[in-house]
């Protein structure tokens, strides 16, 4: 019984250590950074946390079960996958960047043109605000996040699937690592599949307090600086991007994806 706990707490530990790795942190920073409502936070961290826990399980248990082999294409085409939802998620908060950008103060003899920032929920934009001559003219510039906001928020639930779908593509990459591991420690399946489960909990927890986090330091750091706030987004996205293009770079090149002499060891 003794062994049984001590395996389960280290599975617990060893899923929010999981949490922190680079490639989550700036998936998540990316989804987080226009947020700055902190249980919003969070419940976008543990629904990353539950799409990672659901891919995990169910490809961990596969290869534990069934002695599954995911063959090296295949697994680079997963960690692939990763990849491409960082660049993704860098190029929506740069063009959201990009969006938001302020018209700037501007006067002719026919109009005045300025911005202002407003807030959807807990999501922060500009408005563009022209002033015209016998007319005053309103026209919004929305962020693609915000313009999702007004057409689906009624779907409730609508702003968490992201998250879900990230954490999912990124369970997929780490799925076979994390069951090889527990492969070769853990010989009883009932208890490797329960160290899955743990290792899923840990990580929803991990990733709830990383979310958290972030978005306190971003209401902090960009407290009555609308513009600094922004910035900050953006670097997110820029980061993102740049990591995703060496992902796919490692991916496709280095391991030789996209070769006749592919290789692949799950990480």
């Amino acid at each position: 019984m003794i062994g049984f706990l001590s395996i389960l707490a280290v599975g617990f530990f060893l899923g929010m250590r999981h949490a922190t790795d680079p490639d989550h942190v700036i998936a998540v920073t990316t989804i987080v950074s226009n947020r700055r409502n902190k249980a919003r936070a969070a419940l976008i961290g543990a629904f990353w946390g539950v799409g990672h826990t659901l891919t995990i399980f169910v490809v961990g248990t596969g290869i534990i079960l069934f002695n599954l082999v995911i063959p090296v294409r295949v697994g680079l085409s997963m960690e692939l996958s990763v990849g491409v939802m960082l660049i993704i998620l860098g190029l929506m908060n740069v063009a959201g960047f990009l969006r938001s950008m302020p018209a700037g103060s501007m006067e002719t003899a026919e109009r005045v043109v300025h911005s202002h920032p407003h807030s959807h929920g807990d999501s922060i934009h500009n408005h563009s605000h022209a002033h015209q001559l016998g007319g005053h003219s309103h026209p919004h510039d929305h962020p693609p996040l915000v313009w999702m906001d007004r057409i689906f928020g009624k779907a409730g639930l609508y702003q968490y699937l992201r998250p879900f779908v990230v954490g999912v593509v990124h369970g997929l990459a780490g799925s076979a690592a994390v069951a090889l591991l527990v492969l070769t420690t853990i010989r009883n399946y009932h208890w490797a599949i329960a160290y899955l489960l743990i290792f899923g909990v840990g990580t929803i927890a991990g990733m709830m307090l990383i979310t958290m986090s972030i978005a306190s330091a971003f209401t902090v750091v960009g407290r009555g600086r609308q513009k600094f706030s922004r910035r900050l987004a953006f670097a997110s996205g820029l980061l993102s991007l740049g990591f995703g293009l060496f992902v796919a770079y490692q991916i496709c090149f280095v391991n030789g994806l996209f070769t006749t002499h592919a290789r692949w060891i799950p990480q």
